[in-house]
This record gives C-alpha cells, sequence and structure tokens, in this order.
C-alpha cells in the first residue's frame, strides 16, 4: 500500500458538482490548469509533445461510499459502482482524458476538465491510445521510435 501526495491542483471553472455536466450527451469541453507543485516541475520536461494527457485526482469532497450506484445517464437502474464513474468509491480516485493546450511553467492548461476547483492531482500519464490519427500527438515517443527504425 501507499499513501497518496498531490502533485498539484486543478484550477477549474466548477465550484458545486452540480455545474459539472454529467448524463447521456454531455461534453466536456471546458477549459482549466493543472497546477503542479513547484518540486514537480522538472516532472513535465517533454509533455508538450502529447495531445491528450491522463490525469489521476482525487475525488477529496466524497464522502464515504456505495457498492451500488445510480448514474445520472440511468437513473432508474442501479449499476455496480465499479461500472460508474461515481465519486462514491472505495478509493476515490477519478480518471480524466484532458486536450493540453500549452504549457507554462509549472501549470498545464488544458480542455475537457470533469473536476472541482481545488482539486487535488495525483498523477499525470500521457494518453497514447484511442486518439484518432489525425488528432494524435506522441512526443518523444515517436522520435525514439523513428530511430529504432
Amino acid at each position: 500500500m501507499f499513501t497518496a501526495h498531490p502533485i498539484g491542483f486543478i484550477h477549474s471553472p466548477y465550484q458545486e458538482t452540480s455545474a459539472i455536466p454529467k448524463g447521456l450527451g454531455a461534453t466536456h469541453e471546458a477549459e482549466g490548469a493543472i497546477e503542479l507543485l513547484c518540486e514537480y516541475e522538472p516532472g513535465l520536461a517533454d509533455i508538450e509533445g502529447f495531445s491528450h494527457l491522463f490525469v489521476i485526482w482525487e475525488f477529496d469532497r466524497a464522502g464515504g461510499f456505495d457498492l451500488i450506484a445510480h448514474p445520472p445517464t440511468d437513473e432508474s437502474l442501479p449499476h455496480g459502482v465499479f461500472a460508474t464513474r461515481s465519486p462514491r468509491r472505495p478509493n476515490p480516485i477519478g480518471l480524466t482524458v484532458v486536450e493540453l493546450l500549452r504549457r507554462e511553467g509549472a501549470a498545464l492548461h488544458v480542455r475537457g476538465v470533469d473536476m472541482l476547483d481545488g482539486t487535488p492531482v495525483l498523477d499525470i500519464k500521457p494518453y497514447l491510445s484511442s486518439i484518432p490519427a489525425e488528432k494524435l500527438r506522441r512526443g518523444w515517443l515517436a522520435e525514439a521510435e523513428a530511430r529504432k527504425g
């Protein structure tokens, strides 16, 4: 087991959970920023080459958990929490894919936030699959693959 510690925090337009788009047809186009703590800024080297990122974060305002959820896309039927994106989970961990717009020092400006303002960020990873080829940038990875091939 490990104890998670935030590497930074989300700056988001959402102050209340009710403001975050949910349900069928919901799109996540809101822009925000991931502000890393200064000691983690060196870890952002070469991130600008990627078009999309996984952001792993904490549902820090969700209290407790339910093993059965009623998501807004299907409120009439219960679903196991692991088949939903419910914040009420045994381990309150969220996962969001965002589009990287630009980097400014320790801040990553992104599109697609679905987190509350001030949400702790636990990790960031490049997103490398399921993006249409015309939108995907593989950054330094593509260069390394070209050198090998």
